[in-house]
């Protein structure tokens, strides 16, 4: 059955054409390769959560322009869908704290998100605020331990096979157990929010700037050292 719902290869592929580029001028634009960029907009091949980001940035648009629909397109029902969740196929994103895998990027205005997340952080602390977000999340433990950190009750630990199911309005945090190297996540973030998506990405925008200008400190902080200590051994 061919889906009526866009994918990102063909909102790509519509915002090309809306502009008259060639794929060839599209790839020097966004910085994507000629190849790479075929096959997306083909649906052959999708792209991480970087690569994304570098397009919305060099084209100027949003990213949510990339996970939602054209506010011009018609509401249509939906019926009778299905995507195969792989994680080589997922949109990756990269953060100071997890690793997220968002599967089945190609459908649509999803009622449900699913997100497989690799748990970085090992200590509250090394976390740092709580995150808050719109809507509810389920969340069940894959591999490892997980200690579960939120706004309102005290923190416990869950063990593989074990699930928690919260308010996401409610500052929340994922950190690995003690003892525990390595925590595998399973979630389903749902919200009666038709921009979910988009507050999930803007998250992920907001985390990725924060790492960056801690980057830019500690790089700074390195600089200034060795100035120092080049000016000692004179």
């Amino acid at each position: 059955m061919t889906s009526q719902h866009p994918t990102i290869g063909s909102l790509l592929r519509a915002l090309r054409a809306r502009n008259d580029w060639t794929l060839k001028e599209m790839s020097q634009r966004c910085g994507i390769p000629l190849s790479t960029l075929s096959k997306v907009e083909h649906d052959r091949l999708t792209l991480t959560y970087d690569k994304l980001l570098q397009i919305s940035q060099r084209l100027n648009i949003r990213m949510s322009e990339l996970f939602a629909e054209d506010a011009g397109t018609p509401e249509q029902p939906v019926t009778a869908r299905r995507s195969i969740g792989r994680i080589e196929d997922a949109v990756r994103v990269t953060t100071p704290n997890y690793d997220y895998y968002y599967l089945c990027p190609e459908l649509r205005r999803k009622r449900m998100i699913p997100v497989v997340t690799r748990v970085r952080a090992k200590s509250i602390e090394e976390f740092g605020e709580l995150v808050h977000h719109s809507g509810e999340e389920y969340i069940h433990v894959l591999e490892g331990r997980a200690e579960v950190h939120t706004e309102f009750y005290d923190p416990i630990v869950l063990e593989a096979g074990q699930a928690v199911y919260i308010d996401s309005n409610m500052g929340h945090a994922y950190i690995a157990a003690d003892g525990c190297e390595e925590v595998v996540l399973l979630g389903v973030c749902s919200s009666a929010d038709e921009q979910l998506m988009e507050s999930l990405m803007h998250l992920h925008e907001t985390e990725a700037a924060a790492q960056q200008k801690a980057e830019q400190v500690e790089s700074s902080s390195v600089k200034v050292l060795k100035r120092r200590a080049s000016t000692t051994e004179a």
